[in-house]
């Protein structure tokens, strides 16, 4: 008896078979395998290999009649994997043509119990009536489900065009509540931009009649403090004439020979009578 080997890739799983009997599941690596010949007689070796990636299977348009009646055809994508190979090999004579009726049947009952109306706004619900109905069952044998989703919706001739129809409506709809609310912020900006400039320009008139008045208040104080600066003055110099009268006299011809140099000035002269007591006619 010689030896052969066989190499299993990190994608499959390999079943070891000795005279059509399963002795183990072989992961990936280098396997030596026995070789008969001559009169040496050993066990019967067979090696069947299983792919573990992840795959899609597609359920072809069904027609189904759904809850109110409206024939529908669908089609399916399913997403998944072998996880058990020895039960996937086992359990069921093809594993892929199992969870292809199974998934198509689940298909069947969960559009059977749902109006056109459910189907078209809720293809959520049809994905998860499948995964909960063909889940446990494809693990029975060895298959695990990823997702499952709705590829395809085909309606009547009629209906199609009374669908096609409401969408168009459903997107001019759609347009003019876009272009209904590009108008309404376009008019909030307009508004608050004009409310900013307003705001801007009540503070600019508010600032400069502020500044106005701080400029006439320190005006007047000027003024003011001129003012008594003068008084000052002039009570100073009233004082230093009651003090010295001489000053006084000199102010008074001062001011004569200044009058003296304008011709049309007029200088009058009091004199009192002599010996004419005040208060005597």
């Amino acid at each position: 008896m010689t030896k052969r080997s066989i190499i299993i890739k990190s994608t499959h799983r390999g079943l070891w078979y000795e005279n059509g009997v399963l002795v183990r599941v072989l992961e990936a690596g280098r396997y030596k395998l026995p070789l008969l010949h001559g009169r040496l007689w050993g066990p019967w070796v067979e090696i069947v290999l299983v792919d573990v990636r992840e795959r899609e299977l597609t359920i072809k348009g069904q027609e189904i009649l759904t809850a109110d009646k409206v024939a529908i055809r669908v089609s399916i994508i399913v997403q998944f994997r072998v996880t058990d190979p020895q039960a996937a090999m086992h359990e069921v004579e093809k594993y892929e043509e199992r969870l292809y009726s199974d998934v198509q049947l689940a298909a069947r009952r969960s559009l059977a119990s749902m109006t056109l109306d459910e189907i078209l706004t809720n293809r959520n619900r049809l994905s998860e009536d499948i995964l909960h109905d063909v889940k446990e069952i494809a693990a029975r044998y060895g298959v695990s489900i990823l997702r499952a989703d709705v590829k395809d919706l085909v309606f009547p001739g009629n209906l199609q065009e009374i669908m096609n129809k409401v969408l168009a409506a459903e997107r001019t709809a759609q347009a003019q509540l876009v272009e209904a609310k590009t108008k309404a912020q376009t008019q909030q900006i307009a508004a608050e931009a004009q409310a900013e400039i307003s705001r801007i320009e009540a503070e600019a008139l508010a600032q400069t009649l502020r500044l106005q008045s701080e400029a006439e208040a320190g005006a007047q104080k000027i003024r003011t403090g001129a003012e008594i600066a003068a008084l000052r003055d002039s009570e100073q110099s009233a004082q230093a004439y009651a003090e010295n009268p001489a000053l006084l006299r000199l102010r008074e011809l001062d001011t004569l020979k200044e009058l003296a140099r304008s011709a049309n000035a007029r200088i009058y002269i009091s004199f009192d009578r002599p010996g004419k007591a005040e208060g005597d006619d």
